[in-house]
């Protein structure tokens, strides 16, 4: 990296001055808050009606009898409780709303008072609820309180790989460039907050930035680099690829691979071996196929040419052949490579088997065989791929003609006069979009010195890559930042200007950039119209960069996610490798899609009576008829004993622990992710879940739970949690279904805290849907934290409940969330820095 192009912390901080600033609208206020029935989250006709003392008097009466006995003063002195209520005003909610809302969650979920305490009859419950909910709404709707969310809002990973997609028509992968970012307890690791910038960091952008702009100009490597694709030990090479590999085939790999420039590249392949270095297969002729973008480079036959001695079938590694066997059996490798001239850009190469048995009848079936691990050696298995290397270039015959460089070099100079001209033009239309806003004379100037140092020593397209290599190390690229407007008075609410309103709503629905549209809407200041805000965010679901939404949102909130490096235990759970994690993953991912798509109702995400499913996954559901590696929207029955997202194996896997499912686990995640009740970490030195004794009875998992929750110190919480996830014990760690845990038959019943009991997923879901209006304000909550980068916090529960009682008219729809949020007030609002803060006089400082 060349020294003049290493900033420190400190030029960043100066390279921040320059950002644009917020506008000071207008802001319309929402209006007046309505009581809410909080069985059926419906207004009454009558809105904003006073409550006559009488009615608090009756309320606080409740309270007393009910409540303050555990939540005093003194048990607040004593710390046996976190909050007391003897004393906190009831006339007026809102002015201890932070209070208040942490009493309307509990009283919401049924989850207080105790276990073992005497309860209100649910009409108590939902009066205490409603004239809480009505009186904090009543008064945020007089005087919103947006919040504020940190002014630097770094851009996570996952944003830049999405980013440089838009930016520049380049896929890349963003993990060997840039570190994970942290999740908050959430799951989300888009908090703003929490997106810091290290010295170290720094280091890996500009790295970054560099390697980024060389392969999107078209600028040749020093020298021939080496790309390795491995296909996984636990990968099931017997079924079909899916729709990037040919028809008919089986195994191998698939992959999609950059070519930088126009060359000449070596292709070697890799076949699995068995631990002392023996390739599979190879006792008879196979064959497998090279393919470029769909047509076939090479046709290769390995097997049954070994001379000598062989080794026994199924050898193991304690019996060895003669040595001319084993020189074959351990170099078939060797000749596995093809050289050849490939042109620049994203390609489709494939390594696959042709599918080798079929079934009597003629339809294609996976052969039945056990799943592959480590140890298995047996020399007359099929062959299977392990990796595949591409090295190059090593003869560059040209930049190529790529998808970036069309998107990057929309004009060429004539001749040396006209360059400077045209690399304005580029980089005008190239820092407009990567700064999210109109681009100045300052701008342009700094882009140009960079490219004008490059081009001294090399030709055009190396001063475009200099240039754009700053556009993206840029702290305008890099951040996404929301300066208050400088004669803001200190805690004043202002409603954000269209600029970051654009960048906001590309953020939450596309985490990138906002496209050409949104910038010029921003500029003709028309974005924050109503009309054409609705317009725009469902314009921007129907895009297919909204599967962001399921790759970001879903992925961190249903924890999709973690079944990346999710393990099983082999021996309990035989069936588990990355075929079936794979088919696990792309069920839900396109049940969620579908959900966005078609615009379904949320109450569906959990109430769904169908599914996506391949071959793989069908069997291992044991749903019949179903067949080859396409998924396909699959309608369940009774019988299926599955449904919504709560059925699905990615769901039960994430929520089960190597060897076991847990109640526990999956209880805390329905609490905390789909009822929204906010559940204590557990106290020290709690005692583990005792183990199963090999030589007592039968014990299921539980039937040792019940003994765990004897103890006084674990049953407050356990009580809660635990019903939950014991409806979901007759699905094991992987998500099969099982009638018996331990020996002993599943009990999948479950009793709340407010009485209600329930048997199975069917009742489970049930209990989440006989109040719709809880589940979607739960979703709405965790949408909301997403949408603004910074967890929801007691004030923008009235904006939550404004959302979630507007969506109830549309069905629940998804749309109707989503466009409830962008037109909420936290969304579009943002309060000024306290007077009080150290950061008040950088960030409201002139520019």
């Amino acid at each position: 990296m060349p020294t003049w192009f290493r900033l420190t912390i400190g030029t960043l901080a100066v390279l921040l001055v320059g950002v644009s600033s917020l506008r000071l609208e207008g802001a319309e206020l929402e209006g007046a808050a309505r009581l809410v029935n909080p069985d059926t989250g419906q207004a009454p006709a009558s809105q904003t009606v006073p409550v006559a003392s009488s009615a608090v008097e009756t309320h606080r009466a409740v309270l007393d009898e009910y409540c303050v006995t555990c939540h005093s003063d003194t048990q607040l002195r004593l710390e046996r409780t976190p909050l007391s209520l003897q004393t906190v005003a009831l006339q007026d909610p809102s002015s201890n709303a932070e209070v208040w809302e942490k009493v309307i969650r509990k009283l919401r979920a049924g989850l207080m008072p105790p276990p073992g305490s005497p309860r209100p009859d649910q009409a108590t419950y939902n009066a205490i609820v409603a004239y809480l909910e009505t009186s904090i709404d009543r008064s945020a709707a007089d005087a919103p309180n947006p919040g504020r969310r940190e002014s630097l809002y770094r851009l996570t990973r996952t944003e830049y790989g999405n980013v440089i997609r838009d930016l520049l028509a380049l896929e890349i992968d963003v993990a060997p460039l840039l570190p994970e970012d942290a999740a908050n307890r959430h799951g989300f690791d888009n908090m703003a907050n929490e997106l810091r910038l290290s010295p170290t960091l720094l280091d890996r952008y500009l790295s970054a930035a560099y390697k980024i702009s060389r392969l999107a100009v078209g600028i040749p490597p020093r020298g021939p680099v080496v790309n390795t694709y491995t296909v996984p030990l636990l990968v099931d090479q017997e079924f079909h690829l899916g729709a990037d590999a040919p028809l008919g085939s089986r195994g191998g790999l698939a992959l999609r691979h950059h070519f930088p420039v126009d060359g000449e590249y070596e292709i070697r392949i890799h076949l699995q071996t068995n631990y002392v270095g023996y390739v599979r297969g190879i006792y008879a002729p196979h064959q497998f196929e090279l393919r470029l973008d769909g047509t076939r480079i090479e046709k290769f036959t390995i097997g049954g040419e070994a001379t000598g001695t062989p080794a026994p079938m199924g050898f193991e590694g304690n019996i060895f052949g003669s040595d001319e066997w084993e020189y074959y059996a351990q170099h078939v490798n060797e000749d596995l490579v093809v050289r050849l001239p490939v042109q620049a850009g994203p390609r489709l190469l494939s390594v696959t088997f042709p599918r080798e048995r079929w079934a009597p009848d003629g339809v294609l079936q996976r052969p039945i065989s056990g799943y592959p691990l480590a140890i298995k050696g047996y020399q007359d298995h099929n062959p299977a791929l392990s990796e595949v290397e591409i090295t190059g270039p090593f003869a560059v015959t040209g930049p190529g003609d790529t998808p970036s460089r069309e998107k990057i070099f929309v004009c060429r100079p004539a001749d040396s006069a006209d360059e400077e001209a045209c690399a304005i033009r580029i980089f005008s239309r190239l820092a407009r979009m990567a700064y999210r806003r109109p681009v100045t004379d300052a701008d342009l100037s700094v882009v140009m010195e960079f490219f004008r140092q490059r081009r001294e020593t090399a030709d055009f397209d190396a001063g475009i890559q200099g240039g754009l290599e700053r556009i993206l190390a840029a702290p305008e690229f890099l951040f996404r930042i929301e300066r208050d407007p400088a004669d803001i008075k200190p805690d004043a609410v202002y409603q954000l200007s269209d600029l970051e309103l654009a960048s906001r709503l590309s953020s939450f629905l596309w985490s990138s950039l906002p496209d050409e549209e949104l910038l010029d809407l921003t500029e003709r200041g028309e974005l924050a119209k109503p009309a054409v805000l609705d317009q725009q965010v469902r314009r921007m679901i129907a895009d297919a960069r909204s599967t962001a939404l399921v790759d970001n949102f879903f992925g961190q909130w249903l924890r999709i996610r973690e079944l990346d490096t999710l393990d099983r235990d082999p021996v309990t759970f035989p069936e588990w490798g990355t075929t079936l994690r794979e088919a696990l993953r792309t069920e839900t991912e396109l049940f969620l899609d579908y959900q966005l798509r078609e615009d379904r109702p949320v109450t569906e995400l959990v109430g769904a009576n169908y599914t996506f499913l391949n071959e793989r996954l069908a069997k291992h559901y044991d749903i019949p008829k179903v067949y080859g590696s396409r998924f396909r929207r699959v309608a369940l029955s009774d019988s299926d004993r599955r449904g919504g997202v709560l059925g699905h194996g990615s769901l039960l896997a994430v929520t089960s622990y190597p060897t076991r499912t847990s109640p526990v686990l999956r209880g805390h995640f329905l609490l905390d992710r789909i009822v929204g009740s906010i559940v204590p970490p557990p106290p020290p030195d709690v005692p583990a879940l005792p183990t199963r004794d090999e030589n007592g009875p039968p014990a299921s998992v539980r039937d040792l739970l019940e003994s765990h929750r004897a103890n006084p110190v674990c049953a407050t919480c356990h009580s809660q949690m635990d019903p939950f996830g014991f409806g979901l014990e007759n699905f094991d760690g992987v998500g099969a279904w099982r009638t018996s845990d331990g020996g002993a038959p599943v009990d999948a019943t479950g009793q709340l805290l407010d009485g209600t009991a329930f048997e199975g997923l069917s009742g489970l879901r049930e209990v989440l849907l006989r109040r719709p209006d809880q589940f979607v304000r739960t979703v709405t909550e965790k949408l909301l934290s997403y949408a603004l980068g910074r967890e929801v916090e007691y004030y923008d529960m009235p904006a939550v409940r404004s959302i979630t009682r507007d969506a109830a008219s549309d069905g629940y729809s998804w749309s109707s969330v989503i466009v409830g949020i962008v037109q909420s007030t936290p969304f579009q609002m943002r309060t000024s820095v306290a007077s009080n803060s150290v950061a008040a006089a950088s960030i409201v400082a002139p520019r």
